[in-house]
């Protein structure tokens, strides 16, 4: 299993392991500690080869501040958007690729990924509810597909993506060395060589033993404090007790089943610039400078994953409001509409030679919407309005 896939669990098992708002923040830096002399370019060889995770034992905490407007409180799990705020935190056990558990405590609740070395496993205590993914015969590729969208709930899946982009479009470096759950790393810098990002740096913390990712913090160009970091907080490499990885669905518990398909996702070349997309989902340019694009009537049922179902039955004359934010027909109080309009709080109408629209931005991202879709990324508005129109 390659390092970059190594963490990946389902997307939509990932997804709903993403909501529980702790007290806990990464701690600052200590003191630098002493360790061997590596180059910027023996630190990247290093997270991108293929040498073994050693089975560990820790917390993760993941924290986020992306000077969004201030959101309805959600409890519910399967909301991305919780990631988008507050602090999150997630209990690790790994012995191999096929061996581990990724347990979030909630109040009164709790939420576990796990895989027992033949089947993964998504237990929900709220709702009582387990889903079972199946592999295809000879292997777990899809799975690894399938969690390329997910949400990042460690630091090795944050690691992965910026190191997708690294090439001749970013500088590198290292920085002084730290303490990271009791561990010394070194810490290599990650930099948008375009003006045009408004990311301003990446920097990741990488065990000086073993070369693990241990924590990820995300910069906004000319900020001083992570807008998003994923780190552990307390790790042990020791390998977990073989309790962690046994499960068995509780007596009475509803159990679905998701097979995973094996074929690539249908791509289609776009008709200018480097557009690509599946089923209205869309790419536009590379590494820093990376737009995405969706229909915008996904942005709603992003956030309210029981809406799709509930505007069905008002479609059908029953009346149900299809606005109540729920994942499993529970709502919680919170509507789509009041999200959404919490979210868009500071968009502002735009216009320009490719049309006019609604534009929203923050300190790292911008979100434009025209014409029925969404763009979205951490880029200048200037590179979402590139954008429009080159859809796949």
């Amino acid at each position: 299993m390659s390092r970059r896939a190594r963490w990946a669990v389902p997307g939509a098992a990932v997804l709903v392991t993403g909501a529980v708002i702790a007290g806990l923040q990464i701690p600052a830096a200590q003191a630098s500690p002493d360790l061997p002399a590596r180059t910027p370019a023996q630190l990247l060889a290093s997270l991108s080869s293929d040498a073994t995770v050693p089975p560990l034992t820790g917390t993760v905490v993941e924290t986020a501040s992306l000077g969004l407007p201030q959101l309805p409180q959600m409890s519910n799990a399967s909301s991305t958007l919780s990631l988008l705020t507050g602090s999150h935190t997630v209990k690790v056990y790994y012995q191999d690729s096929s061996h581990f558990r990724l347990a979030v405590p909630q109040l009164a609740s709790e939420t576990d990924v796990i895989a027992d070395g033949t089947k993964l496993w998504l237990w929900e205590s709220t709702s009582d509810s387990v889903t079972e993914f199946v592999p295809p015969a000879g292997g777990t590729k899809a799975e690894h597909k399938v969690a390329a969208s997910a949400p990042v709930l460690t630091p090795q899946q944050a690691a992965n993506q910026v190191l997708a982009k690294v090439g001749k479009t970013t500088l590198v470096s290292v920085q002084d060395n730290v303490m990271v759950a009791g561990d010394p790393a070194y810490q290599l810098v990650l930099a948008p060589k375009d003006h045009r990002s408004l990311i301003g740096r990446v920097v990741i913390a990488v065990d000086g033993k073993y070369g693990v990712p241990l924590r990820v913090q995300l910069y906004a160009k000319g900020a001083s404090s992570p807008a998003f970091q994923v780190g552990y907080t307390a790790l042990q490499f020791v390998a977990p007790n073989a309790a962690n990885f046994a499960f068995t669905p509780p007596p009475g518990a509803k159990v679905d089943v998701v097979k995973l398909g094996t074929g690539e996702p249908g791509m289609e070349q776009g008709a200018a610039a480097g557009m690509t997309g599946t089923s209205g989902f869309g790419t536009y340019g590379t590494s820093w400078l990376t737009v995405a694009s969706f229909p915008q009537s996904d942005l709603t049922k992003a956030l309210a994953p029981g809406a799709a179902a509930q505007s069905a039955d008002a479609a059908q004359g029953s009346g149900k409001q299809p606005d109540i934010y729920s994942a499993n027909g529970n709502g919680v109080g919170v509507s789509s509409q009041e999200l959404l309009n919490a979210l868009l709080g500071t968009a502002k109408p735009v216009s320009g030679s490719w049309g006019s629209g609604t534009l929203v931005t923050t300190s790292l991202v911008s979100m434009l919407m025209t014409n029925g879709e969404v763009y979205i990324g951490a880029v200048e508005p200037s590179v979402l309005y590139a954008a429009v129109g080159h859809t796949s």
